[in-house]
């Protein structure tokens, strides 16, 4: 039986819970490690290391680094581990300033200058995104049932349809008003990312009433563009199902709750880093 182990490093134990919501794979792997649920001190050699999380301090550094060579294959799981996630918070300055400041603190790592993904740190054989992934999208990593297959873009999966006869003016605001049950949340004054996104979550948000906010990253078309062109991409097809003012629409693709997740797009091709292959990402 393969075994595998699930190293946390700097995130909200999310992805670990979807995991543990999905139990198929118990009849093909051992887990061997996962501090969440098995008490151990290191990471035993496995077939397949699950990380989660981001590099944002000296003891994930460390156990990183300890633990990549003993697995036959490492996967960076969620947003954290591919983005640096809600970590990544922290590399803004005055942040850092606080926490960088007193280096006479006891017991408690020292914060590095900036949250890094993992693949800054060691080699990545897969990516797995999501915040968190979902139980589905684990067990096709784990088990990788026959025919297993995901829609290009979130749009896809969602299947709410889109209007021609109903373009908003103005933003309706985040998860503000009445939502119709049937009909493409952009056509509603809602700010969706749906077309950008890759697919393979099933549209949970979506199809619940609450605008895709982009973070199982960019679908294949986009994965390898450099950030002007995702965001072009995401202006015009807003722009196609509303009158929105392209300034507002500029604007609110900036606004807080967007930018955790949106701006990690940039992060597949930016410049100074080896590309990440659609081919690797799930």
């Amino acid at each position: 039986m393969k075994t595998f182990a699930v190293l946390q490093l700097a995130g909200c134990a999310g992805c670990e819970v979807s995991l543990l919501n999905a139990d198929e794979w118990m009849g093909g792997y051992r887990l061997a490690y996962m501090p969440l649920v098995i008490s151990a001190h290191d990471v035993p050699e496995v077939d397949l290391l699950l990380v989660s999380g981001g590099v944002r301090n000296e003891e994930d550094l460390y156990n990183l680094r300890r633990a990549a060579p003993q697995a036959g294959k490492v996967v960076a799981i969620g947003t954290c581990a591919i983005s640096g996630g809600v970590a990544s918070l922290g590399d803004r300055d005055d942040v850092r300033e606080v926490f960088l400041a007193d280096r006479e603190r006891h017991h408690v790592p020292h914060l590095l200058p900036k949250c890094r993904p993992i693949d800054a740190v060691v080699p990545v054989d897969q990516y797995l995104p999501g915040c968190p992934p979902t139980p589905e999208l684990f067990m096709a990593l784990l088990t990788e049932p026959p025919g297993f297959k995901t829609g290009a873009i979130v749009c896809v999966e969602c299947r709410r349809k889109k209007l021609k006869d109903m373009r908003p003016s103005r933003f309706a605001g985040f998860q503000r008003g009445e939502v119709e049950p049937d009909i493409c949340l952009i056509n509603q004054g809602f700010l969706c990312i749906g077309s950008s996104t890759r697919g393979g979550c099933r549209a949970p948000c979506p199809r619940a009433g609450h605008p895709c906010v982009g973070c199982r990253g960019p679908s294949d078309s986009l994965i390898e563009k450099e950030s002007a062109v995702w965001m072009s991409s995401i202006r015009r097809v807003i722009s196609g199902l509303t009158d929105i003012p392209a300034a507002e629409i500029d604007h609110e693709l900036r606004s807080p709750h967007l930018s955790l997740f949106l701006f990690q797009f940039s992060d597949y091709s930016s410049p100074g880093r080896t590309p990440r292959p659609k081919e690797k990402v799930m």
